[in-house]
């Protein structure tokens, strides 16, 4: 058996995995964010791996026994600082932490176009080199206790095997890997002040980075032989969790987060930097655009805003029902943007609303909002050449038929869901089966444990309708940016 650990924003989820890719049991536990200062976000590591030693005893004894090996899924970009004795030396900032802009700017002034050469990509707000750069600016004293600069699931992978380790996929977005040698940049390295000793040993995904400590073995019943597997940034992971390792399937994540990832059989670049290229938990690479609130933004509306945690009711029962309407707009950008306006500064609005809007079509404009700030990434990936024909969309929204009709309709691609909507972690505990040699490669254990088990066909009556709205939806970014210079 095997168990895939994701680490995600707002919470840890374990799932355990037989070899044939049933799900047997998955266990989440959550931990609260902190908010400092506007835009700063940030997050105790030793919540983490409390939650996941918390989440170990909620399996039995019996299916710990039997695990082979562990691997991870992890939010990706964050800060983890340790110490010489391996103690953290302030709390982690995350992936969605805009404090960095000032730091981004010095990058992309120093370094110019050869930061796409170096890195494949340009510094932005949520990358891990900023994060460096500002603790060396504003947290001297912190700075110079530097021992080790961890990724958020390295340091749970390091908790459980002692190894300082991390992986290509996951080092492609701390702006410090050299992307297409699958190396650490010694330039920018220089360039922040620390060395190579201060970062993990590199891995690819799939790889044994140790066992499991004698000490945790015991305490919770595993094997003490238990294999710990490299593992993979949360979108990798996830598009291995929906069996996206070949060219022409699009994985589209609906968490926190809303990621559009596209595999690539050789190293690509988009020479403006809008996409992401970074190093995939296969071998290979891959292509992707972000945006900072896809589902968060959902639950900002259901939860926040109507107090409310029926999402079945909001999504399914009343936007489900609710009707087609070309004037009501909703940008999501509740946290800035990343895919397509790099802009950590942009904000989420209502455009069109009028006294008979209800509830349920501003719910509708949420979903429509969402799909649309993923379909621009979507384009992106087009215009570099990309074929694409199917989406396998994974995360909260894989359950929800109404959203998966949506994104059919305004991709205008059928959408599958295969036999697991928990890709990140699903997509983890395969990498631990590759790892412990039960299959002999990502894409191999990929073509023998993923199934589809349901597909939506884009509506005609509805692809038009939603072609205009979007260019709609695309003019009300730089507009209302204006408002703001």
């Amino acid at each position: 058996m095997y168990i895939g650990i994701d680490l995600g924003t707002s919470a840890v989820k374990l799932l355990l995995m037989n070899p044939e890719g049933k799900v047997l049991k998955t266990v989440s536990k959550e931990y609260p964010l902190l908010f400092p200062k506007e835009n700063w976000i940030e997050q105790n590591p030793d919540d983490w791996v409390e939650k996941t030693f918390e989440a170990f005893l909620e399996f039995t004894s019996e299916e710990l026994s039997l695990v082979r090996a562990i691997s991870f899924s992890g939010q990706m970009h964050g800060s983890v600082f340790l110490d010489d004795e391996d103690k953290v030396i302030r709390p982690a900032l995350l992936w969605c932490d805009q404090r960095t802009v000032e730091e981004c700017k010095f990058l992309n002034r120093k370094f110019g176009s050869k930061l796409i050469d170096l890195t494949g990509n340009i510094a932005i707000t949520g990358f891990t080199a900023p994060k460096i750069l500002w603790l060396k600016n504003n947290e001297s004293e912190n700075f110079k206790k530097i021992n080790k600069i961890m990724l958020p699931k390295d340091y749970l992978a390091f908790k459980l095997s002692g190894v300082y380790s991390t992986d290509v996929s996951d080092a492609s977005g701390t702006l410090l890997l050299d992307v297409k040698n699958r190396k650490w940049c010694q330039e920018i390295l220089e360039e922040l002040g620390i060395t190579e000793k201060q970062l993990p040993k590199l891995f690819e995904s799939y790889e044994c980075i140790g066992t499991i400590k004698k000490e945790i073995a015991e305490k919770y019943g595993f094997n003490k032989n238990v294999k710990i597997i490299a593992g993979g940034g949360d979108q990798a992971t996830g598009a291995v969790g929906v069996g996206v390792v070949k060219d022409g399937v699009l994985s589209v994540a609906l968490g926190t987060s809303g990621v559009v990832f596209a595999n690539s059989s050789s190293y690509k670049v988009d020479n403006e930097a809008r996409l992401h290229s970074f190093c995939h938990a296969n071998g290979g690479y891959h292509q992707m655009g972000v945006m900072l609130s896809a589902a968060g933004a959902l639950k900002w509306w259901i939860e926040g805003i109507n107090k409310s945690k029926d999402y079945t009711q909001f999504v399914e029962e009343e936007a489900g029902k609710s009707k087609y309407d070309e004037k009501l707009l909703f940008l999501p950008y509740l946290t800035g943007e990343r895919t397509p306006h790099n802009d950590p500064d942009a904000r989420g609005a209502f455009v069109g609303l009028n006294i008979q809007y209800e509830r349920a079509d501003m719910t509708r404009s949420v979903l429509e909002g969402i799909t649309f700030g993923l379909k621009d990434s979507l384009e992106l990936i087009k215009a570099a050449g990309v074929y694409t024909d199917v989406a396998r969309v994974s995360g909260g929204g894989a359950k929800s038929n109404f959203w998966k009709q949506m994104i059919a309709d305004i991709f205008n691609l059928k959408v599958e869901t295969i036999n697991s909507t928990e890709g990140p972690a699903f997509g983890a505990a395969i990498l631990a089966a590759v790892g412990d040699g039960y299959f002999s490669s990502v894409d191999e254990a990929c073509e023998k444990l993923i199934q589809v088990i349901d597909t939506k066909y884009p509506n005609s009556r509805n692809i038009d309708f939603y072609k205009k709205k979007y260019q709609k939806f695309k003019k009300l970014y730089p507009l209302l940016k204006k408002i703001e210079e």
